[in-house]
């Protein structure tokens, strides 16, 4: 059964709280977003592998330990997932970066795929899935699945704000998938955003609100 991680270190609380304010600008809001999600890798790459391996340092041989494979991806969901991108790249900058754009069809209100671009040994890398907000879940799902067609096995879910509704359907359709939770939040509202959130996070990160 998947963890489901919701943060509680100070660090991440404080900085969530800064960008839900809606006098917040642009360039501070998309600093503060890289920010949090640079925190929240750390906690969620606790349990990757590790190996032994011998170095010399300047006074001795010794045994120490190194991230095992090194083989891991981060995959933002286009386009407010994008913002999550280059914290997490300054604590992993082996990580390869693929994207997967999605948009909601108005009439079914199903996700629909426009973009998915890949690392070429995606299937056999540690995937991270990218979003700042989960709110019905239904793009994340659709994310993931479609990572899951291409053969990836390892994928964990990071988000910064999360609605109740998200994540039920997300750990429904993905058990196997792993979540970390900047915040929970409380419900959805009738449009589908998350309360009390912090908006959109897309048009708060590129400046288009």
């Amino acid at each position: 059964m998947a963890k489901v991680v919701v943060m509680d270190h100070p660090l991440i609380q404080h900085k969530i709280g800064y960008i839900r304010r809606k006098d917040t600008g642009t360039k501070d809001f998309r600093e503060t977003i890289s920010e949090i999600a640079m925190l929240i890798c750390y906690e969620a790459t606790r349990d990757l592998e590790l190996a032994d391996v011998e170095i010399e340092t300047p006074i001795c041989k010794t045994t120490v330990k190194e991230l095992k494979g090194k083989k891991l991806a981060i995959i933002p969901i286009l386009r407010a997932g994008l913002g999550m991108v280059d914290g997490m790249v300054a604590l992993i900058p082996t990580a390869k970066v693929g994207h997967i754009g999605l948009y909601r069809d108005p009439e079914t209100h199903e996700p629909v795929e426009y973009y998915c671009k890949l690392p070429a040994d995606c299937s056999e890398r540690e995937v991270f899935v990218v979003d700042p907000m989960l709110a019905t879940g239904g793009s994340s799902v659709a994310a993931i699945q479609m990572l899951k067609d291409k053969g990836c096995k390892k994928i964990h879910f990071m988000c910064i704000i999360a609605a109740p509704e998200g994540v039920k359907k997300m750990t429904e359709a993905h058990p196997d998938v792993d979540l970390f939770i900047g915040a929970l939040d409380e419900h959805l509202n009738e449009q589908a955003y998350i309360v009390p959130g912090l908006g959109d996070a897309g048009d708060r990160i590129f400046g288009t609100k």
